[in-house]
């Protein structure tokens, strides 16, 4: 009889240890592809992580997640999209033009939802928003649309700016188009732009610095996934040299950066978790339309316009979603 229960007693064993690694087998693994850094990426991380959720996917519960962080660097998003792929991850998120160029240089087959985007269908890398085709969906941001509505309303911010100066990231896709919507946008607002380009740490250092050399009133920040990651320096050394700027999200503002102007940024993050959440669960890509924001935040920092010596304008008072004192 002992031995009868024992051999029972190791087959159950063999059998709770054969389903337990079948099912660590199963557990799907998402690749979280980011042209920034973990210390920069808490909130954003945060907001994937509920999107996940609300889709029914809790990391380390039933899927796990892989991290690749370029720091800053462009040029290191392909190696590390090859990674995932070599990792054989059943989605890859990913956020910025350049993350999205990499992703899909990658992989043909592996879904992919993006953050951020641009212009897909012109680019050829979808046939259409409501039917995107191939393996790759998302939500696009308007990121470079908005430039040229953040320097109108810099223009209304600070009139007497006669010069304005716009920093991109010259790694960007499409750098050249974003340049030349905002130099649109500040001829018909009467202004004159000076472009600054920085793609490291250090160029951010000197392109502030060289705002005070140019002696422009103004700087619009353009959308871009590193200088997100560089949220802090900027604001640090906006303050610091005196300059009246824009951002793209309202955690620049509540960093202390002066104003903001784009969609939630938590929101448009937890949506793209959601996305990921649904082809876990078994949607394809081309089921999944890509989503475009219907709400842009307009938030002001009293406290730092008034450390600058601004007043701000009562219409843009009037229309700012969130007036930070």
């Amino acid at each position: 009889m002992r031995r009868r229960d024992a051999i029972i007693r190791l087959a159950a064993t063999a059998a709770w240890t054969s389903a337990a690694r079948a099912q660590a087998v199963a557990m799907p693994v998402v690749g979280y592809l980011s042209s920034g850094s973990p210390a920069s990426a808490t909130s954003s991380v945060a907001a994937f992580r509920q999107g996940l959720s609300e889709a029914g996917f809790v990391e380390g519960r039933n899927v796990a997640i892989e991290y690749r962080w370029a720091e800053g660097r462009n040029d290191r998003l392909s190696a590390l999209a090859a990674e995932l792929v070599g990792r054989k991850v059943a989605v890859i998120a990913v956020g910025g033009r350049p993350g999205i160029a990499a992703a899909r240089g990658a992989t043909a087959s592996i879904p992919i939802v993006f953050m951020g985007g641009g212009d897909l269908v012109a680019a050829g890398l979808v046939a259409s928003l409501a039917q995107p085709g191939g393996n790759l969906t998302g939500i696009d941001i308007f990121g470079r649309e908005l430039n040229p509505k953040r320097v109108e309303l810099l223009a209304e911010l600070v009139p007497q700016a006669a010069k304005i100066a716009m920093l991109v990231n010259p790694t960007a896709l499409m750098v050249e188009v974003t340049t030349r919507d905002a130099q649109h946008a500040a001829r018909a607002n009467g202004r004159q732009l000076s472009i600054l380009q920085a793609s490291t740490a250090s160029e951010i250092d000197a392109a502030l610095a060289a705002v005070v050399q140019l002696r422009a009133g103004a700087l619009v920040v353009a959308s871009d996934p590193f200088f997100n990651s560089r949220r802090e320096q900027l604001v640090a050394l906006a303050a610091r040299h005196g300059v009246a700027a824009i951002y793209e999200w309202r955690e620049f503002a509540e960093a202390g950066g002066l104003i903001s102007y784009g969609p939630s940024f938590a929101g448009v993050v937890r949506q793209q978790g959601a996305y990921v959440g649904r082809i876990l669960a078994g949607a394809k890509p081309d089921d999944l339309p890509i989503q475009r924001p219907t709400r842009f935040e307009l938030i002001i920092n009293l406290k730092t316009a008034k450390a600058l010596g601004l007043t701000i304008p009562q219409s843009l008072l009037l229309r700012a979603d969130e007036v930070i004192q």
